[in-house]
């Protein structure tokens, strides 16, 4: 008599949550992440507050939340959950979208950024693909994205100044010669001039008067 050997283990099916603050979106959403075998529907909610609550109790393995509800947005649970080091990725989903949004969703930790045009049975798609490390792009979102990167390119770099070199850069403006800063901030002349070199070197200038046009230029000084 041969034996059939042990029962095979029970598969798990991949654990999601949904919020959306629409009720017909929402309860479509969940049939359609019912309908897939793999995938195991721990429940919907209807505002980020209380995505954030489930998320924290259950540690689902993927939360798909719509990026604007109320109480807390998407992009907000979004950081709470990559903040506290949880394990759930996060897919968000919108009607519509802009650069900066999807951008600062991918630079967070989201694992895909669609917009709900793409169907349900896409979105449960990118739920599953999210358990595989994988970040997925609807083609707006990606689109969007890479335009946002192109921008920044152009963007300066912020310029951090310390408390003193802002008010030696201030004094600057005002017209003030080194010798005078160096009696209003009871510095002695050489520091002043090491501030000038410093400040010199930040705003990427030779001179004072390029200093002060950078300074307001950049907003460093209104």
């Amino acid at each position: 008599m041969t034996s059939a050997g042990p029962d095979p283990p029970v598969r798990i099916g991949i654990s999601v949550l949904v919020a959306d603050d629409h009720p017909l979106y929402r309860d479509g959403l969940a049939r359609a992440v019912n309908a897939h075998p793999d995938l195991d529907l721990l429940g919907h909610v209807s505002d980020g507050t209380r995505a954030l609550a489930a998320i924290r109790r259950h540690e689902p393995d993927v939360a798909v939340m719509d990026i604007d509800m109320p109480g807390m947005s998407g992009l907000e649970v979004l950081e709470e959950v990559v903040g506290a080091d949880l394990a759930t990725r996060v897919v968000l989903i919108s009607s519509h979208l802009d650069g900066p949004t999807v951008h600062q969703a991918i630079a967070v930790g989201a694992f895909g950024v669609l917009l709900k045009d793409a169907g349900p049975q896409e979105i449960s798609a990118a739920a599953r693909a999210a358990t595989d490390g994988d970040v997925v792009l609807s083609p707006a979102a990606s689109s969007l994205l890479a335009r946002a990167v192109r921008d920044q390119r152009g963007v300066p770099a912020l310029i951090e100044l310390t408390d003193r070199e802002r008010e030696v850069l201030e004094l600057i403006a005002e017209g003030r010669s080194a010798p005078e800063i160096a009696g209003e901030l009871y510095l002695a002349p050489a520091t002043v001039k090491s501030h000038l070199h410093t400040l010199y070197t930040k705003l990427g200038v030779s001179d004072r008067a390029a200093a002060v046009a950078v300074a307001f230029r950049r907003g460093v000084l209104q």
